[in-house]
């Protein structure tokens, strides 16, 4: 199989889709003139036109509105959000309309529709910029929430996102757009809703998503190395719905787990899934379920302030050797 980058991933799914389906379009600031802040959207509106390569103005209330009425009426809108830190100014679209359309319709309007862009904390873009929106969205009835950690997730994901009839909403992340990974030319998809045991592992599981995953896979390389301590890895891939037959047939083996995520410790998306968990899976945890995650301040500006806040192999190391007694 090629090796792409994300980026390079995530744009063979949209233009896959869209000559696919004529119905599917993109959307978003700079997406077709500048080919797209990050380069993820290159050469699509000398492809496909302007008709369905749509620049915007700086306005995510607008057109986040214009994509959920577009979608109402049979198509099939990306919209592209530059950060998701600017989707605040577009919650009420989001969390009110895309989520409750469908239902409160009884089901008269599909709203297929997904939102896409950067989430999570890249390099110096300070506090306005580097928020992590994964517990915001999933926590909304309506809306579908996927976090790809690998090129073959992302496409596959994407691609199945697009055709799905409910609104999604898709985490990419800045720092993972150069990654590149093995994406095979021919046709897949990969289904929401199901995690990815990325290393298998018997002592403790480890869960994470989006670029938490190859932070947590190096870890488990030096906890075998250094600790002789097995973990299982399982990349969530979608956090609304969430696997839990996966996550519970981990734990029911190993008997820890540690949770990894970027979220503040306080409501966080993390939280959210030890709630679960320890409703779920008590009597089949031999310690309590240990967590990294960010520490609970404003992300610095400062590049060194920045690090440190955030979690690393180091903690994740540090807090599987405290779940494990060791």
């Amino acid at each position: 199989m090629p090796e792409i980058q994300y980026r390079e991933a995530l744009r063979q799914a949209m233009v896959e889709e869209m000559e696919r389906d004529e119905n599917v379009f993109l959307m978003g600031e700079e997406v077709g003139e500048y080919n797209g802040a990050y380069k993820v959207s290159e050469g699509m509106l000398a492809q496909f036109g302007p008709r369905r390569v749509r620049d915007t103005p700086i306005s995510e209330a607008g057109f986040c509105g214009l994509g959920v009425g577009a979608a109402m009426c049979g198509l099939r809108p990306i919209v592209e959000l530059m950060s998701w830190s600017f989707s605040f100014v577009a919650f009420d679209q989001l969390v009110n309309n895309a989520a409750n359309v469908r239902y409160m319709s009884g089901g008269q309007f599909k709203i297929p529709i997904v939102f896409r862009g950067g989430n999570g904390i890249a390099h110096q873009l300070g506090a306005t910029h580097s928020h992590r929106v994964d517990a915001l969205y999933a926590r909304v009835p309506g809306l579908i929430v996927v976090a790809p950690s690998t090129p073959y997730d992302a496409k596959g994901l994407l691609k199945t996102s697009i055709r799905c009839d409910d609104p999604v909403v898709f985490l990419e992340s800045e720092l993972m757009l150069n990654d590149r990974g093995e994406v095979p030319d021919e046709e897949y998809t990969v289904p929401v809703g199901v995690a990815d045991v990325k290393k298998e592992g018997s002592d403790v599981t480890i869960l994470c998503w989006s670029k938490m995953v190859k932070m947590c896979l190096n870890a488990a390389r030096q906890l075998a190395e250094n600790e002789q301590i097995d973990a299982e890895v399982i990349d969530l891939r979608t956090l609304r719905p969430l696997d839990d037959e996966a996550i519970l047939q981990s734990i029911a083996k190993t008997n820890r787990c540690v949770i990894v995520d970027e979220d503040w410790p306080y409501c966080g998306m993390g939280a959210g899934i030890l709630a679960r968990i320890n409703e779920k899976a008590f009597d089949d945890l031999d310690a309590p379920i240990g967590r990294v995650c960010c520490e609970d301040v404003p992300v610095p500006f400062n590049h060194y302030l920045e690090l440190a806040m955030q979690p690393s192999v180091e903690k994740v190391v540090q807090k599987v050797k405290q779940v494990c007694y060791r």
